[in-house]
C-alpha cells in the first residue's frame, strides 16, 4: 500500500510538472503546427511584372498610391503638434502628405479595429453591409487570449464564447466577399496595374487573397500581423509587453514570413518596414511608365515592437524601452514613406500620383503608451475620437494646393470614390455606395463637409455622428454617451442626461441603419473591457470608464 502512496504521488508532481510546461508553453504550440504544415523558405528575390519601356500614352490617369499604416495614433505623427514621446520623435516625411497636399481636420477610421476599417477601404461600403462586422481571428487566438488574462477580482473579466465556435466558418473564408467589388477591380478594369503590398487580413482562402481581388501582384502576408525580424537577429531591439495576453501569443506563434503572389512562405530580407519600402520602390520603378494602382499597407507600428538596432541607438532621449522601440518603428516607417515619395520625383511622375495617407484606427491601449492619441479620449479598440481618428492626407501637386485643410468628416470609405474619381472610372451602380469623392474639395480648395452623418458598429457598440452631435451606446455597461462635438471634440461633457430627446431621436437613426446591414458572416468571440483613458499596463481603479469590446 506504501508503494502504492508513494506512485500516486510521483504520478502527482509528475502530472504537475507536466501541466506547469503546457501552461508555460502553451502559445508556442499554434505557431509549432503551423510551421510543420506549411514550412518557410529562404529568402529570395520579388520579380515585379516591368511595365513597358516607353509611356503608353503622353496624356494618361494618374497613378494612385494608398499608404496604410497600422495602430498610428493621432498624437504619432508630428503633424499635429505632439509626436511620440512628446515630440522625439519627428515625422516629417509623413507630414509633408499633408502639408504638400490636403488635410481633413477631422478623419475618420471605418472601425476601431483593423480589419473592418480595410474591408471599407477597399470596397467604399460600410463593412456591415455584407457582414463583415468584427476582425478576423482564428480561435485558437482568442481562446489563447481570453484565457491569457491576469487573475485578477478588482475589474471586469474578459469574455470567451466558446459556444460560439461550432458551426464557425473557416478563418480562412474570414473575408471580403468575393461578390464585392474592391478598389483593385475597379480599377484594374479601367487600364491600370494593380499592386499590393503589406498586410492584408481580408481573407486567406484563394478566392479572397489580393491577386483574388483585383491585384495583379501582391506581397505580403494574410494574417492580422507577423514578426518584423527574426527576434534573436542581432539587428533588432525587441519590446515584450508582459501585461498584454495578446503580445504573449503573437511572439511564439507569428511567423517572420512573407508571400508572392499567394504562394509559399518565404523569409523576408531585413526589417519588414524597410521590406515594404524597398519592394514599392522597385514596383514604383517597373510600373513607372503605365498607370498603376498601388496598396502600400505597413504593419507598423503594431505589435510585435520591433525595431532596427539603429533607429533605436538613435533616440537615447527616450527612456523608456518600449516608447523607444515603439518610436524608433515610427521614425522607420516615416523614412521608408519618404523614399516612395522621393522615388515618385526620380522617376518624373510625381506630379501624375495621387497619394493618400491614413491608418487603420486609432494607437492601441495595449502598447502600455499612453498619449498615442492625444487630446482624444480613447483607444483602439472603442469607439470614442481616439480610437476612430486617424491622420488623413491628400497629395496630389499640381491638382490639390499645398496645405489646403478642409472640412471633415472624412472617412476611410472615401478612397474609393477618390480613387475611382482621379482614374476618371464611376463607382458601382448596382448596390448602395458609401463613399465620397473627396477630390473636387480638395482641388477647390474648400467645400461642404463630405458626410452629414456616418455609423460605426461592432455588436453592441453602435455610434452616429449627425452633423456636430456624436451618440454612442454600449451594451457592456449598458449605456449612452451624447457630445457636442463643435464646443468638446475631446469627449469630456457627457450629455446623454440633458438631452434625452436627442438620444432617443438618434437611437431610432441607429435602428434604421441597423435594418439596413447584413448579420455578421462570423459572430464575435471575445468580448474584453477597455478602459478609455488609461492603458493596459495602467491599475484599474474604482471610477474609471471603460467599455466592452466585441472581437
Amino acid at each position: 500500500m506504501r508503494r502504492l502512496w508513494i506512485g500516486l504521488g510521483v504520478l502527482a508532481v509528475l502530472a504537475g510538472v507536466g501541466y506547469a510546461l503546457f501552461d508555460q508553453y502553451k502559445y508556442y504550440i499554434p505557431g509549432i503546427i503551423s510551421r510543420w504544415r506549411d514550412p518557410i523558405q529562404p529568402n529570395h528575390d520579388v520579380a515585379w511584372a516591368q511595365g513597358p519601356a516607353t509611356p503608353v500614352a503622353a496624356k494618361r490617369p494618374p497613378n494612385i498610391i494608398v499608404i496604410l499604416a497600422d495602430d498610428l495614433g493621432h498624437n504619432d505623427i508630428s503633424f499635429f503638434g505632439g509626436g511620440v514621446a512628446g515630440g522625439a520623435v519627428p515625422t516629417p516625411n509623413i507630414d509633408s502628405i499633408g502639408h504638400q497636399g490636403a488635410n481633413f481636420d477631422t478623419g475618420y477610421a471605418a472601425n476601431a479595429t483593423c480589419s473592418p476599417s480595410r474591408a471599407a477601404i477597399m470596397t467604399g461600403r460600410y463593412p456591415t453591409r455584407f457582414g463583415f462586422e468584427f476582425t478576423a481571428v482564428p480561435v485558437v487566438f482568442a481562446r489563447a487570449v481570453s484565457r491569457g488574462e491576469t487573475a485578477a477580482s478588482d475589474h471586469p473579466r474578459g469574455i470567451f464564447h466558446e459556444e460560439l465556435t461550432k458551426n464557425l466558418i473557416d478563418y480562412p473564408d474570414m473575408g471580403v466577399p468575393h461578390s464585392e467589388i474592391t478598389i483593385a477591380d475597379l480599377l484594374q478594369g479601367h487600364g491600370y496595374h494593380t499592386i499590393q503590398i503589406g498586410k492584408w487580413h481580408l481573407g486567406e482562402a484563394k478566392p479572397l487573397q489580393p491577386t483574388g481581388q483585383g491585384f495583379d501582384e501582391a506581397l505580403g502576408f494574410l494574417a492580422g500581423g507577423g514578426m518584423y525580424m527574426d527576434p534573436s537577429d542581432t539587428g533588432v531591439v525587441n519590446a515584450k509587453l508582459p501585461w498584454d495576453p495578446i503580445d504573449r501569443f503573437l511572439w511564439p506563434n507569428l511567423p517572420y514570413a512573407v508571400q508572392w503572389n499567394g504562394g509559399q512562405r518565404f523569409a523576408p530580407k531585413g526589417h519588414l518596414t524597410d521590406y515594404w519600402t524597398d519592394n514599392a520602390i522597385a514596383a514604383i520603378k517597373a510600373n513607372r511608365n503605365r498607370p498603376f494602382f498601388m496598396y502600400l499597407a505597413y504593419n507598423a507600428p503594431h505589435t510585435p515592437l520591433q525595431a532596427t538596432k539603429a533607429d533605436y541607438d538613435a533616440l537615447p532621449q527616450i527612456k523608456d524601452h518600449t516608447s523607444r522601440v515603439y518610436g524608433a518603428m515610427i521614425r522607420q516607417l516615416d523614412r521608408g514613406i519618404g523614399r516612395v515619395l522621393q522615388t515618385l520625383k526620380d522617376q518624373g511622375i510625381d506630379d501624375n500620383t495621387l497619394v493618400v495617407f491614413t491608418s487603420d484606427n486609432g494607437g492601441a491601449w495595449y502598447t502600455g503608451i499612453a498619449d498615442t492619441n492625444a487630446p482624444y479620449r480613447g483607444y483602439k479598440a472603442t469607439f470614442f475620437e481616439g480610437g476612430l481618428r486617424v491622420p488623413f492626407f491628400l497629395r496630389w501637386p499640381g491638382k490639390i494646393k499645398p496645405g489646403t485643410t478642409l472640412a471633415g468628416p472624412a472617412h476611410h470609405l472615401d478612397i474609393f470614390a477618390t480613387a475611382a474619381a482621379a482614374a476618371g472610372v464611376a463607382v458601382p451602380s448596382d448596390r448602395p455606395m458609401d463613399s465620397s469623392n473627396l477630390l473636387a474639395s480638395a482641388e477647390a480648395g474648400n467645400g461642404p463637409a463630405p458626410h452629414s452623418i456616418l455609423f460605426w458598429r461592432s455588436g453592441e457598440n453602435k455610434v452616429v455622428r449627425d452633423g456636430n452631435w456624436k451618440l454612442q451606446v454600449a451594451g457592456k455597461p449598458n449605456k449612452a454617451w451624447l457630445y457636442d462635438l463643435s464646443a468638446d471634440p475631446t469627449e469630456r461633457r457627457d450629455l446623454a442626461t440633458a438631452q434625452p430627446d436627442r438620444v432617443k431621436a438618434m437611437r431610432a437613426m441607429i435602428a434604421t441603419h441597423d435594418r439596413e446591414q447584413r448579420k455578421p458572416m462570423w459572430p464575435a468571440l471575445i468580448e474584453a473591457p477597455i478602459r478609455v483613458d488609461v492603458p493596459l499596463n495602467a491599475p484599474w481603479k474604482k471610477g474609471q470608464e471603460y467599455v466592452y469590446w466585441s472581437n
